[in-house]
């Protein structure tokens, strides 16, 4: 069994890449259940989606503690899902934060320095992947979460290639997004490769 935590904000694309993880697994074969916790993720708040592979897996959620890999797609929720990931799991997480809508309303603010002293501080074998540097590269936000997959399979930090996940990308998304896509893919998978 590979548990998979992917953890942001309403909008970044995180059910989507959960969805992508599965596809991955049920194309070899293999069982995948997936879930999500959202809350109030309309654009904003906290989502978690968890990603289970394997027969002998017959709950979506992943227990705390049990989580192979966390992949974040910001700093401040990479620290709150911290507890869900086990002894000796890795994180990808991308380096740029996003502001909660709950915090833009509170008028309140942290600094992402903050987020990676205290997974430093934990021990955690974690990649940081520069967010800012990746919208710049692809002129969008809306692909980060594909490089975030790409960056965590180069990393050998989740049970797919980057050819299966290029497959799921040709056969499940509309043909307009895929170039947009296979770049970032490639990209984060680059930016691994030259900075791990």
């Amino acid at each position: 069994m590979f548990n998979i935590l992917l953890c942001g904000v309403g909008g970044q694309g995180t059910v989507l890449a959960s969805k992508m993880l599965a596809n991955c697994a049920i194309n070899r074969g293999e069982t995948a259940h997936t879930a999500e916790t959202i809350g109030m993720a309309q654009r904003g708040g906290s989502v978690v989606s968890h990603v289970r592979i394997g027969a002998d897996c017959f709950s979506p959620l992943i227990p705390k503690g049990c989580a192979d890999t966390v992949i974040a797609f910001e700093p401040a929720e990479c620290v709150r899902v911290f507890p869900y990931l086990k002894k000796g799991g890795k994180i990808v997480v991308n380096t740029q934060p996003v502001k909660p809508t709950t915090d833009t309303l509170a008028k309140s603010s942290y600094e992402a320095a903050a987020m990676f002293d205290f997974l430093k501080a934990q021990g955690a074998d974690y990649a940081a992947v520069d967010g800012a540097a990746v919208i710049q590269a692809l002129g969008s936000a809306k692909s980060l979460n594909v490089a975030l997959l790409g960056a965590a399979s180069a990393l050998g930090a989740v049970p797919c290639t980057l050819e299966e996940l290029e497959t799921v990308i040709r056969t499940a998304m509309k043909p307009q997004f895929c170039a947009q896509n296979l770049r970032a893919l490639a990209l984060g998978a680059e930016l691994i490769r030259t900075n791990c």
